[in-house]
């Protein structure tokens, strides 16, 4: 069994590591068991440590039955070794854990909302899973000032074991019985966990709730802390400093620079409205001119990039009051594949059951009636889309 150091101290980064046993993994890894560790391994949504034991580097942790498994990148016989754990890492994850737990608590006394599972990361934004349907601006804004009144407060966070579980007010009772582990953010909050904190809740920085969104009845929440939220701020600062710049105008003033760049938009598309029919028609004119004698109907196919839907649905009904017209008309706009097709109501053929074969090679979808019909799939490339139109028309 090994014992878990990281318990009691979370905060040692450098110990000595007594290699007792050592394993052969899988994908040319290697194992190694300690009789006591610091490095963290992976559970109760926290990621393992990295780290080095020797010149070994450390690249997994996991626990198996009652080991804990060190994954090394290169083989190391049984003995003593040099161990360091990234403390960057562990640090990130400590701010993103502890601050997770004072959000879980912060939401739970306020809004009476349980937290159902989560997860924590020191690269990405960590997520909260509630008991709940929808959260407000005005939920998420008042949240986010009582977890951080905690923060500040620098109120002491508090590990240990019982027994007896109804000494502790636990925020969520634990599913299992036995010796349980607390976690205690002073006088705030009381949950049963396994995972690394820090002993003082100043020491998670901020934290900062960045997107939220709802998943199967349950409303989550995206959240930064510490080192990571400084870079979102710092990433935040750029970009808008950067679109400032662009716009000649200070951070403060974009509310309004943006408001007028899209007055200005809104105009130029008003204006640029009736020179874009002319241009289309004038397009479909030489489409028409252009048109193949298919039986005792006319042909159009074309290939556009990036032309929207709903243009290429103009043009199409445009071509179908051109007796005898049969119009295929096709746009690729990243791997997305839109196709419209449209049939003059001499032709004698069925614009929708030309389009369900035209999109069967693509396994795409959609659907019309004789005269206009639309749909589209995914393709990388439609250069041929059309390479047998002409023996689908004379065969229908």
């Amino acid at each position: 069994m090994t014992k878990k150091l990281y318990f009691d101290d979370p905060m040692t980064m450098e110990f000595t590591a007594e290699v007792v046993e050592t394993l052969t993994l899988t994908d040319d890894r290697f194992g190694a068991i300690l009789p006591s560790t610091f490095f963290y391994p992976t559970g109760g949504g926290q990621s393992h440590d990295t780290g080095t034991i020797g010149l070994a580097r450390v690249v997994d942790v996991y626990i198996e039955t009652d080991k804990i498994v060190h994954v090394l990148d290169r083989e190391v016989n049984p003995g003593s070794y040099p161990a360091r754990i990234d403390d960057e890492r562990r640090f990130r994850h400590m701010q993103h854990h502890t601050g997770q737990h004072i959000l879980s608590a912060a939401f739970a006394t306020e809004l009476g909302f349980e937290t159902l599972s989560s997860h924590i990361s020191g690269e990405t934004p960590s997520s909260i899973d509630f008991d709940a349907e929808t959260l407000s601006s005005d939920d998420i804004s008042r949240m986010e000032k009582l977890a951080n009144k905690i923060i500040f407060e620098n109120r002491a966070v508090k590990t240990y074991f019982v027994e007896n579980l109804d000494s502790v007010p636990f925020r969520r009772p634990p599913k299992v019985s036995g010796s349980i582990r607390v976690v205690e953010v002073e006088g705030f909050d009381y949950s049963a966990c396994g995972g690394t904190h820090f002993p003082q809740t100043g020491m998670v920085g901020l934290v900062k709730i960045v997107k939220t969104e709802r998943i199967n009845h349950k409303a989550r929440i995206y959240f930064v802390a510490g080192w990571q939220a400084l870079e979102f701020f710092q990433q935040v600062q750029s970009i808008s400093q950067s679109v400032a710049a662009r716009l000649d105008t200070g951070v403060e003033g974009l509310p309004e620079a943006l408001s007028h760049v899209q007055d200005q938009l809104k105009e130029a598309q008003t204006e640029l409205k009736p020179l874009r029919e002319i241009a289309m028609n004038i397009e479909i004119e030489k489409m028409v001119q252009l048109a193949e004698k298919i039986n005792e109907n006319w042909l159009v196919t074309k290939i556009y990039e990036n032309r929207s839907p709903a243009d290429l649905r103009t043009q199409a009904i445009q071509l179908r009051n051109y007796p005898s017209m049969v119009a295929l008309l096709a746009s690729l706009e990243d791997e997305k594949l839109s196709l419209v097709i449209s049939c003059a109501p001499d032709t004698g053929l069925s614009a929708n059951d030309l389009l369900q074969k035209h999109l069967a090679p693509y396994q795409g979808r959609g659907g019309g009636d004789s005269t206009i019909a639309q749909g589209g799939g995914v393709a990388k490339n439609i250069d041929g889309i059309f390479n047998h139109s002409i023996e689908i028309i004379r065969n229908p």
